[in-house]
């Protein structure tokens, strides 16, 4: 059996590839993609930290300790712990979590803690799920609020107006993003030179929000108010949100197109706008810095100016969510591959790009959930109480990952990965634990979400491999039963396809149709698809086969984890079991598992009823594996886990 290391990567299909796009086109095209959700923060990230729940006060010495925060919280977390060093660890190209778990554990999965690395990397998977369903709901509510500052009576209209955008927003989701897509790079290059000229402006009138670049003004925060510094941490770290979605999306793009991004132009814009969001409050008389407080993204522009400002910030938050909605698909479609998830029902909505997909379960559930944080936090300081803790918890854990990649994957010395771990575990560490303390005024949702997704996704793991070992348990060997069979059985023309989960053993489908239908077509295929740990895999060498003689044959396809497991297609490209695959000449034999009450449970009782329910909801292997549908015969079996 070849070993799926040995495979050769290829880009994914409908990729653009540096021969046929330039780097700096990518770069352009990664500014409408990426960095929205980051780039959408200065609505409401320096605001937080003066008027939330720890409020501080509007002098000098405190905006400039804020202001130093964010720069150097940018600085170590965005620039140095994800864009430089981060992006370093890719997996033939893809980045995040479950991209980096594939990654470590294909080289420590024997060792004693291998299992741990795994773990973590789910839970961080997990936690994503809530700051998926936070980001919209924060980021859209900002931007409508918006136009209180052009006019108070608008206020009643404010959740209405973002409920609809909302709902517009998820609705869309099955029409594709390809078409409106083209528009997002423009749209967000332009909002980007806005908020960097607002800026800029404020930082010429009051030019000493610069002195903010040194961290002295960082520690002298904590020296001057020591416990509302590290509360203020909590609101400052909204600066970085959207730093795990750079490494999760860096392979639409590559690494070095989305550093030139980052460095050449979205971290500039941004410290641009922060910084003069912070000089434009030092500028102020006190009464109207209090005001210019409540939302100091919009002051920053001239009173008619405000409502441009608004439509443009609204569009720029729509496409922010957009790509925070297409990153929850596209995780959900890396579990799914790798076994932590049921199989769903996918489609794809670009006949050119691969990685565009929609799927239907996970864009409601996030919709039910955006509508009602929505209408119970009511307004985006409140949602950002709950926003935060799902970031740096997924950050901290990428941390501890990212020190055993230096030891176990790059083999640094201890000594060498040591300090720099540390460094980033105590900033990381600082702003998850001052997150915790947001727990009770709204921190718990990211954190219940993150517990039901990762014990989700465990339950489904566990429980799908005790079902495949209870099944290879009983199964009969392929070649006794291929001798045994040759003459028990009537042969009929035509080719059957057996679905098998493993490469071992006779599929109980095969057995059920030879006991109930006593017969056996001309070309019995047992057909396995196997994921490899690697995003794509080489279409060269997708296809392997045994011949087993009597016109019985072993088959395994193998996909990589961004790869859409289309059977026909790949069966197109496999003539060596007998010939061609004729589609009108082919049956394909599935078997459904039931699950029965075991007397030595494999897992506790609870945990067994969640599996089963995850099991009798999966979308059916017909439509997972693209099978035609009149072409597909479904054989029950019974098994106790």
């Amino acid at each position: 059996m070849a070993e799926t290391s040995q495979h050769k990567i290829v880009p994914p299909p409908g990729a653009v590839s540096g021969h046929a796009a330039s780097k700096t086109a990518l770069a352009v095209g990664a500014i409408g993609i990426v960095f929205g959700d980051i780039g959408t923060s200065p609505l409401y990230a320096f605001r937080e930290t003066f008027v939330g729940p720890h409020p501080l006060a509007l002098d000098t010495a405190h905006v400039l300790g804020v202001i130093s925060l964010i720069f150097w919280s940018m600085t170590l977390v965005v620039s140095l712990q994800y864009v430089t060093i981060l992006m370093r660890a890719d997996n033939k190209g893809q980045g995040g979590s479950l991209a980096l778990v594939a990654l470590i554990s294909s080289k420590i999965s024997k060792s004693r803690y291998g299992w741990l690395a795994v773990l973590l990397g789910v839970f961080a998977t997990s936690l994503f799920y809530g700051d998926s369903m936070i980001t919209p709901a924060i980021s859209v509510l900002s931007a409508v609020e918006g136009l209180t500052v052009v006019d108070q009576g608008l206020k009643q209209f404010v959740i209405p107006i973002a409920l609809a955008l909302l709902v517009f927003l998820f609705i869309l989701q099955k029409r594709g993003t390809a078409k409106v897509g083209a528009l997002f790079a423009p749209v967000m290059i332009v909002y980007f030179t806005v908020i960097a000229c607002m800026g800029a402006w404020q930082i010429v009138q009051t030019p000493e929000i610069l002195w903010a670049l040194n961290p002295y003004y960082a520690v002298n925060f904590f020296v001057i108010d020591g416990t509302l510094a590290f509360l203020a941490l909590g609101s400052v770290v909204l600066a970085v949100t959207g730093s795990e979605a750079l490494y999760s999306d860096m392979g639409h793009f590559g690494r070095g197109p989305m550093r030139l991004s980052w460095f050449g132009f979205v971290m500039p814009c941004l410290l641009l706008n922060y910084f003069g969001q912070g000089a434009m409050i030092i500028g102020l008389p006190a009464d109207q810095a209090a005001q210019a407080i409540q939302s100091p993204f919009f002051f920053l522009a001239n009173e008619e100016w405000r409502l441009p400002l608004v439509f443009l910030a609204t569009i720029a938050t729509f496409i922010a969510s957009q790509a925070v909605i297409s990153g929850a698909f596209s995780i959900t479609h890396q579990a799914m591959q790798m076994g932590y998830i049921p199989r769903l029902s996918i489609r794809h909505t670009s006949e050119t790009e691969g990685g565009q997909i929609y799927i239907p379960v996970v864009n409601w559930a996030l919709m039910i959930a955006v509508i009602i944080l929505v209408l119970t936090f009511q307004n985006s300081s409140n949602l950002a109480s709950a926003y935060g803790i799902a970031v740096t918890g997924a950050v901290t854990i990428d941390t501890l990952l990212m020190g055993v990649l230096f030891v176990g994957v790059w083999k640094w010395k201890w000594w060498y990965a040591a300090p720099v771990v540390a460094l980033f575990l105590i900033v990381d560490g600082a702003y998850f634990a001052a997150n915790l303390t947001k727990v009770p005024q709204g921190g718990w949702f990211p954190l219940l979400v993150g517990a039901i997704a990762f014990t989700l996704l465990t339950t489904w793991a566990r429980g799908r491999k005790l079902m495949r070992e209870r099944m290879s348990e009983v199964a009969l060997p392929i070649e006794i039963f291929a001798k045994s069979a040759k003459n028990s059985a009537v042969r009929v023309p035509g080719t059957a396809i057996f679905m098998a989960s493993s490469t071992g053993g006779v599929p109980s489908a095969l057995l059920h149709n030879i006991k109930h239908n006593k017969v056996l077509h001309e070309r019995v295929v047992i057909l396995t698809v196997q994921i490899a740990e690697i995003p794509y895999v080489d279409p060269a060498t997708r296809c392997e086969y045994h011949d087993l003689g009597d016109g019985f044959f072993r088959a395994v396809l193998h996909y990589g984890f961004m790869e859409e497991t289309a059977v026909p297609a790949g069966l197109k490209t496999m003539q060596q079991c007998g010939g061609e695959f004729d589609m009108m000449q082919t049956s394909f034999f599935l078997s459904r598992q039931t699950l029965l009450p075991s007397e030595n449970p494999g897992m506790p009782i609870w945990r067994e009823k969640i599996f089963a329910w995850m099991l009798r909801n999966s979308a059916t292997a017909m439509e997972f594996f693209r099978l035609p549908t009149n072409r597909v015969v479904e054989l029950g079996s019974q098994v106790r886990i």
